[in-house]
């Protein structure tokens, strides 16, 4: 047996990066919260983030922006973007510009497990 896959959630909501983090570590996942992308980027944990949950609404670099980022760095990490202030038409332009998924808040444990299934895809 392997050690657990890291996912790491990028939220600048405090609640989400205690509440969300637990939830993974039941599912069996390693997890880093970082409060910004800055943050993620600054640590020594992008290379071995196996997914990457991530708000889109930040201060400073947008979740988005991040995505961005790391693709520009040859980073190709699954991203399941989470958003309480996204509208529908959002969702459809994240997923074509290669995000797994795009969960409104409050999301469901269900979908939340869909979207991780989506995005590490078990061998």
């Amino acid at each position: 047996m392997g050690l657990p896959l890291l996912v790491s959630v990028v939220d600048d909501d405090e609640s989400v990066r205690e509440s969300l983090p637990d939830l993974l570590r039941e599912f069996g996942f390693a997890v880093e919260a970082f409060a910004s992308a800055e943050a993620f980027l600054a640590s020594g944990h992008v290379g071995t983030t196996r997914c990457l949950i991530l708000d889109i609404a930040m201060p400073g670099m947008s979740g988005p922006d991040l995505q961005l980022e790391l693709i520009r760095r040859g980073h190709a990490i699954p991203i399941i973007f989470i958003t309480a202030h996204g509208d529908a038409a959002e969702r459809p332009r994240l997923i074509r510009q290669g995000a797994v998924d795009c969960l409104f808040k409050p999301f469901s444990e269900a979908a939340l497990l869909r979207a991780l299934g989506a995005a590490l895809p078990l061998n």
